[in-house]
């Protein structure tokens, strides 16, 4: 049997300051029914916003679909991400990504829960010297 899940029909939420800096709209996509844990969400960073420090336990996938962005692995250089790129972070890599400082931009985010239903581990927030290097 299938499902269909009416755009709208979800209500999205603000990104809590705890896991993001600036203007950050979270809109739940799907959760998958049965054991594989997987979910979706359609997020919206505005000019200067972007996520924490944090890594995913089976890793993550985004799917840029609007502006652009950065993307930004630790100890690796900041890449510019836009429509069109799917940026795929191994499981356990600290990371980062948002929105850059004068563009919006928007992603489709993938997750999978471990077998302890973690999907994501947040760390300390991106400085602005991180952020604009």
């Amino acid at each position: 049997m299938s499902h269909i899940q009416r755009n709208g029909s979800q209500a999205s939420i603000k990104g809590p300051a705890e896991y993001f800096t600036g203007s950050v709209r979270v809109e739940p996509l799907f959760q998958s029914p049965g054991s594989a844990k997987i979910q979706g969400a359609n997020v919206t960073f505005e000019p200067g916003a972007r996520s924490a420090w944090h890594t995913h336990p089976c890793g993550q996938t985004l799917i840029v679909t609007a502006g652009l962005g950065w993307h930004q692995c630790e100890g690796e250089p900041k890449e510019e991400i836009r429509p069109g790129d799917v940026i795929t972070c191994a499981p356990g890599k600290r990371h980062w990504h948002g929105a850059t400082a004068t563009s919006a931009m928007t992603h489709i985010s993938i997750v999978q829960a471990d077998a302890r239903d973690q999907a994501v581990n947040w760390m300390e927030q991106v400085t602005d010297e991180q952020y604009l290097a």
